[in-house]
């Protein structure tokens, strides 16, 4: 009788499909339920979706894309994000993504909170090392929808070829004074390795190896809670300091050219980009979080721009070549939360 309602109940969690995930044996030939699509693994009420080539699918509950969104298991559950370095990009960028942009839009003041769990699966290992996008992907962001739509935070992973161990690292764009934003730049703090300065003496000659740094594979997590105009940052990873920073959205720390630091005068500077911030920086404007895999390599040719035209293999868009040739990137995460900021403890 027990092995009757036993194959019973197997049976209706198969029928009910993926709100259920999928009944599968383990070696103790235990049953368990396995995620059958994203929406199984965490919550997608929050987020909207672009992926790789370009496709905003309307609804994400029970939705998977085999090139570009979807889950999996390897004894956790996790959704994976894959994008090539040259495909389908949106209006105001030249790098390819499958990544969540969130619903809601929040001023600083009044505050969000982000946090994902995750382990970076691959980066392009074509690229100019040269240039400090080479070989990175953002896995986390904020990003402005008013005004001139800068990024106050963009967490990457970066790890380049022939190395065991990545950097993970955030920037900050300053959120440029007047109408012209052609002069906006990055400052990039590190985490665990190197900041995004830190760049190769050739196309193929690579810095050191961090040796702090993240391996591919190893997971990590941050926490992005923005509260009453300050940003509290939180990045933990078993085996590895857990590291926290702040900053304020609301004072800039660059309103005069004595305020530019020296990393960017040195990388961004040579390329023209050298502005100072408005003053309250990006009070008052409404902003929301994404969240998955933002690809910054791509095909463009290094000489227009050392800091994000990469020259990466793009095999002239086809998908099923830059899979094969390791000009992508994937990323797995098995928790992401998004709501309100919090007051820090």
């Amino acid at each position: 009788m027990h092995k009757i309602i036993g194959l019973f109940l197997l049976a209706v969690i198969s029928a009910c499909g993926s709100n259920s995930g999928k009944a599968e044996q383990d070696e103790n030939q235990q049953t368990k339920i396995v995620a059958q699509y994203p929406s199984d693994v965490f919550s997608m009420d929050a987020w909207r979706l672009m992926l790789g080539n370009g496709e905003h699918p309307d609804t994400l509950l029970n939705y998977e894309h085999k090139d570009y969104f979807y889950s999996t298991n390897d004894g956790t559950d996790w959704v994976v994000f894959k994008a090539p370095n040259g495909g389908i990009t949106s209006p105001n960028s030249h790098n390819t993504r499958t990544e969540f942009g969130q619903k809601k839009r929040w001023t600083p003041r009044e505050g969000g909170k982000l946090t994902g769990t995750l382990k970076v699966m691959h980066v392009s290992t074509s690229g100019d090392a040269r240039v400090a996008a080479s070989h990175s992907v953002v896995v986390g962001q904020i990003h402005s929808g008013d005004g001139h739509e800068n990024e106050p935070l963009k967490i990457f992973y970066k790890k380049f070829p022939g190395h065991t161990k990545g950097s993970v690292f955030w920037n900050y764009e300053i959120n440029t004074e007047g109408d012209d934003n052609s002069g906006r730049w990055d400052f990039s703090t590190a985490v665990w390795g190197h900041d995004m300065s830190v760049v190769g003496t050739d196309s193929a000659s690579y810095p050191p190896e961090p040796e702090d740094g993240i391996e591919l594979g190893e997971v990590f997590s941050y926490e992005v809670n923005v509260f009453d105009g300050i940003m509290y940052l939180t990045f933990e990873s078993e085996g590895h300091e857990t590291k926290t920073f702040t900053k304020n959205l609301l004072v800039s720390d660059y309103q005069t050219r004595e305020d530019i630091p020296e990393q960017t005068m040195s990388l961004f500077v040579p390329i023209g980009q050298d502005g100072v911030e408005r003053v309250n920086a990006y009070e008052g404007e409404l902003q929301f979080f994404k969240q998955g895999a933002y690809n910054q390599t791509n095909g463009r040719d290094p000489e227009t721009n050392m800091v994000w035209s990469t020259g990466s293999n793009t095999y002239n868009g086809d998908v099923a070549q830059q899979y094969a040739n390791g000009s992508y990137t994937e990323v797995w995460f098995s928790a992401s939360t998004v709501g309100s900021g919090i007051s820090p403890k």
